[in-house]
């Protein structure tokens, strides 16, 4: 009997424990929930002034109000500030309907449709009053009170000044309106609870205004604008933790998005950008080529498209001072992407006669690939914009990973500018993963890292990535 009492004892001693703990935790959380309630209802009370001084960093006169501003200059002005913004990207599904939205944009928890942002008064911003407008940008909350999500990137928008958002905003009261309402959002829960970016918040942004470094030019500054504000660069070539926010220990070292590589963009003469000129990051900003470097493929060829083509050259030397002046982040590797490669010689005259019984990389190559790149690897067409480049000191050939060389054989590269309109035809339909593996073998192997080799698994992987 006193076993079965010590028994009943303890079973009661450890329940009034576990209902203490539960108690505790529940309080822990209520005190918590309620700092966040306050913490957010007090958050317009500790706002950072807008408006630091700008000058040298707009790269304008802003003596001129705002309100006083000719119309037509301040249209013209937005108009330009989103495409440096490369707003249409995101918010343009179907080519017919721009900035309408309903572009999907798929995340490790889940898939976020774009929002339309055509000046149409019931699916659009068309009642959003300018107050709205900034308030979005600048603190990542929607007309209605709602938390919006970072997959729109209020974490550098936040960095603008008012005059700019005004002048975007002008600009897009002028684009015909779309009556069309996007997808709903595919979040799993519970990240489908917008509250829950307070708590994300907290931890991956700081709100507030970009303010000049008064020891730096006024072409750095600019820069500095541009790229850690309303070009959001970081977006694509910083990687995330495990909250999906930027590592700001690693900024602009490289990450990858939907399969593909954004490189390292640090000075870093080996693993990033410093061993190309000032006018090579020009060209390639403006063109989507840098001979004997790069040449703009997969969401790159997007933002050389629709946004960084059309920048002035003031801002694309600005642009460049700024990255110039990054700390340098070292990858790991110990020899530029570039710097690889040697001209195909006897692969050709080796394969004459050979009866082909596998699946031989070379044999694809050829079939595929090199009336455009020709057999030996070196191009069609030298270094001119519309050229078939050169697989030799090819950046994408040269990577430690073969990623995007094997994204580009899946999917192609269609990027038009002024200066020429770029296809090469999309193989992910004519090929299988084990023919496109081959092919990315054979090209690493002739022209770039020899250590950079591809699986047919590891095909079958990126080909699954939502583009």
């Amino acid at each position: 009997m006193k076993t079965a009492k010590s028994s009943t004892a303890a079973t009661t001693n450890h329940e009034r424990e576990r209902r203490a703990r539960a108690a505790l935790a529940a309080a822990l959380f209520c005190a918590f929930a309620l700092y966040i309630a306050w913490h957010a209802s007090h958050e317009s009370n500790s706002r950072p002034v807008d408006e630091l001084p700008m000058s040298t960093a707009r790269g304008d006169d802003t003596s001129t109000p705002i309100a006083d501003a000719d119309k037509p200059e301040l249209i013209k002005r937005g108009a330009y500030l989103a495409r440096i913004g490369d707003c249409v990207a995101c918010h343009t599904a179907d080519p017919g309907r721009p900035f309408a939205g309903g572009l999907p944009i798929s995340t490790p928890l889940g898939k976020i449709y774009t929002p339309n942002i055509t000046p149409d008064p019931d699916t659009g911003i068309g009642q959003w009053s300018d107050t709205d407008f900034i308030r979005a940008l600048h603190e990542g909350i929607g007309k209605g009170g709602e938390r919006l999500y970072p997959a729109f990137p209020y974490v550098e928008f936040t960095r603008m000044t008012e005059q700019d958002m005004l002048a975007i905003r002008a600009y897009l009261n002028t684009i015909a309106p779309v009556h069309y309402t996007p997808p709903a959002n595919e979040l799993r829960f519970p990240f489908n609870q917008r509250w829950l970016m307070i708590l994300w918040n907290l931890f991956n942004f700081n709100e507030g205004r970009f303010v000049p470094d008064p020891k730096q030019s006024a072409e750095f500054n600019r820069g500095a604008y541009l790229v850690e504000g309303l070009a959001h660069c970081e977006e694509c070539h910083t990687p995330r933790n495990f909250m999906q926010g930027l590592k700001t220990t690693e900024r602009f070292s490289g990450a990858t998005q939907a399969g593909w590589q954004a490189y390292n963009i640090t000075p870093d003469r080996t693993s990033g950008i410093g061993n190309w000129s000032d006018d090579a990051l020009i060209a390639y900003l403006s063109t989507g080529i840098a001979a004997g470097h790069a040449s703009a493929a997969g969401p790159m060829a997007d933002v050389v498209q629709h946004s960084t083509q059309y920048l002035t050259h003031e801002d694309l030397r600005s642009i460049v001072a700024y990255l110039r002046a990054l700390p340098p982040v070292s990858g790991g590797v110990t020899r530029p992407r570039d710097a690889w490669g040697k001209p195909a010689v006897n692969d050709i005259t080796a394969l004459r006669g050979t009866t082909i019984t596998t699946v031989s990389g070379l044999q694809l190559f050829v079939a595929n690939c090199a009336s455009c790149h020709h057999w030996t690897g070196e191009g069609v067409g030298g270094s001119a914009p519309g050229a078939y480049p050169s697989l030799i000191h090819n950046s994408v050939a040269g990577a430690p990973r073969p990623d995007n060389l094997a994204m580009v054989i899946l999917h192609g590269v269609r990027r038009q500018t002024k200066d020429s309109d770029v296809l090469m035809p999309a193989f992910g339909d004519a090929l299988s993963n084990e023919q496109v593996a081959a092919i990315s073998n054979y090209v690493t192997t002739q022209f770039g890292d020899l250590q950079a080799t591809l699986t047919a698994g590891e095909v079958a992987a990126l080909r699954a990535q939502p583009q």
